[in-house]
């Protein structure tokens, strides 16, 4: 039995280039700071790249693992300088001067800092200037990665998620640490592509239970199949990060004997084929209310999801537009009204100290940016307090420990609303259960959120609603100043980039 020497890492942050909230040292610490023994401990059982690490050791004693640096941010703005060299110093450190069969790290791919567009791939050629040529270097990305095509000089091995919402991150560290030990086993050193295209499909249209991004992830199995490929990963790039490699990319791992040409240009032409599908039309907010209201008043079921995606926070939202929340109120209804959420550390300070069954006056929303909403008065009691904490019991992150900072439900007549210390949006259904929320109680349920909810809560609801909200993350990317991504790739009645 040969022992294998492995370094392994993560660094997991998306960045939404127009939120004014710098991602910091302390966002990484508070969600995922893990290195060593406990990172494997706090991975094992759960549906994250950790998780799936941990499986694999599980089956293969003969690998002998060190785990350094183990985090990730919830997707503010930009990351901020200090918190990009702690976090990568830390790791570099690990890595020097040690003789390593393999690397694993696994990467979100769409991470902005204050001075560099791209520094997961900053990141990626340091790791390999101190690792040294021979090892092998095998990266697990999210599907919404903004590739640099600059990573293949550094990276052997790379897959993505292959499902949206995400619930194959354990199943895509397995793919990657896979085909790392068949090259072991093989002596055969595997190589990468990746190909960009010209456009950047919104993610609103990129779930794979159906739709255009269904398509091709089947289109992805069938070629690597065919072709005899060790990996086909399909990217969305996240749209709002505003940097040079935000489009769609086709990226393969194949062994150095097989000619990848063919299934790339195959795959390329299926992507840029389906590029007008991902399109997408939404209702505005009093629009979305009113169809809800009526179909509920016609005797339909509840509860209906309105989701607002522009203030998604996984999208880079800020948790404080108050679109959505302001039709729900101006509808005045009597029925059972549920809104997730507002950001809002101090109210949230107040509502503790006010305590359980007080009354409390406040406003909500429109704090950070009231140019997507003034805020909205709100008179009512707090109904409950908490500490924010709870364990994932769907399958997005299944076994997760969440921790959204203290939270509150203030209700007002027949609408509860939750407040939060941090910016995260209920996509398990274990929040229900942290707020005491009944769902078969709540006929209309507004939340800032987008695909990732759906993960867990689309069989518990009846229908569910996108809905064109002003934000961050607008359905309509013409809205947004970018820099660096050319109008031509989102609107296809502009000039192509020269």
């Amino acid at each position: 039995m040969t022992r294998r020497r492995i370094a392994v890492a993560r660094i997991w942050h998306e960045a939404n280039s127009f939120n004014p909230v710098k991602t910091t040292l302390e966002d990484f610490q508070r969600r995922e700071w893990t290195r060593g023994p406990a990172a494997l401990e706090a991975g094992r059982g759960t549906a994250t790249e950790i998780g799936g690490l941990v499986s694999f050791l599980d089956s293969h004693p003969d690998w002998e693992v060190t785990v350094s640096r183990c985090t990730s941010a919830p997707p503010l703005g930009p990351v901020t300088a200090e918190a990009i060299d702690t976090i990568t110093g830390e790791i570099l450190a690990d890595l020097a001067g040690q003789a390593w069969d393999g690397v694993y790290l696994s990467l979100h791919g769409a991470m902005v800092a204050e001075d560099d567009l791209s520094p997961d791939y900053s990141f990626l050629a340091k790791v390999r200037a101190v690792m040294g040529p021979e090892p092998l270097l095998a990266v697990s990305f999210d599907l919404h990665a903004c590739l640099d095509p600059a990573l293949t000089r550094s990276v052997d091995i790379l897959s993505a998620y292959h499902t949206y919402p995400h619930v194959d991150m354990d199943a895509t560290a397995l793919r990657a640490l896979t085909m790392m030990e068949q090259a072991f086993t093989t002596g055969v050193r595997p190589r990468t592509v990746v190909q960009p295209l010209d456009f950047a499909p919104l993610s609103h249209g990129m779930r794979t239970a159906s739709g255009p991004m269904a398509e091709l992830e089947q289109i992805g199995a069938e070629v690597r199949a065919a072709e005899g490929l060790m990996d086909v990963s399909l990217f969305g790039g996240f749209t709002y990060a505003d940097t040079p490699h935000t489009r769609a990319i086709v990226t393969v791992t194949h062994a150095p004997e097989v000619d990848p040409g063919p299934a790339v240009a195959r795959l390329c032409a299926a992507y840029g084929a389906r590029r007008d599908a991902f399109a997408i039309t939404l209702p505005d907010a009093p629009t979305a209310v009113a169809a809800a209201l009526d179909r509920l008043g016609q005797g339909g079921k509840g509860p209906i999801a309105l989701v607002d995606a522009a203030d998604n926070p996984l999208s880079g939202g800020i948790g404080d537009t108050t679109a959505l929340f302001r039709a729900l109120v101006a509808a005045g209804t009597d029925l059972p009204v549920l809104f997730c959420f507002f950001y809002d550390p101090d109210l949230v300070a107040r509502a503790h100290e006010l305590g359980q069954g007080a009354a409390i006056s406040c406003a909500l929303g429109g704090r950070i940016a009231p140019d997507f909403g003034a805020p909205v008065p709100f008179e009512g009691v707090v109904e409950r307090l908490t500490d924010g904490r709870f364990r994932n019991r769907g399958p997005m992150e299944y076994g997760r420990e969440i921790d959204l900072g203290r939270t509150a439900v203030l209700r007002s007549g027949q609408m509860q609303v939750v407040i939060s210390e941090t910016c995260q949006s209920a996509n398990d259904p274990a929040w229900c259960d942290l707020h005491g929320i009944d769902l078969d109680k709540v006929a209309i349920f507004g939340i800032k959120a987008k695909n990732h909810f759906r993960a867990g809560f689309e069989p518990l609801l009846a229908q569910i609603v996108e809905v064109d909200c002003p934000g961050l993350a607008p359905v309509d990317m013409s809205l947004l100043p970018y820099r660096h991504v050319p109008r031509a790739f989102y609107d296809r009645g502009a000039e192509a980039p020269a």
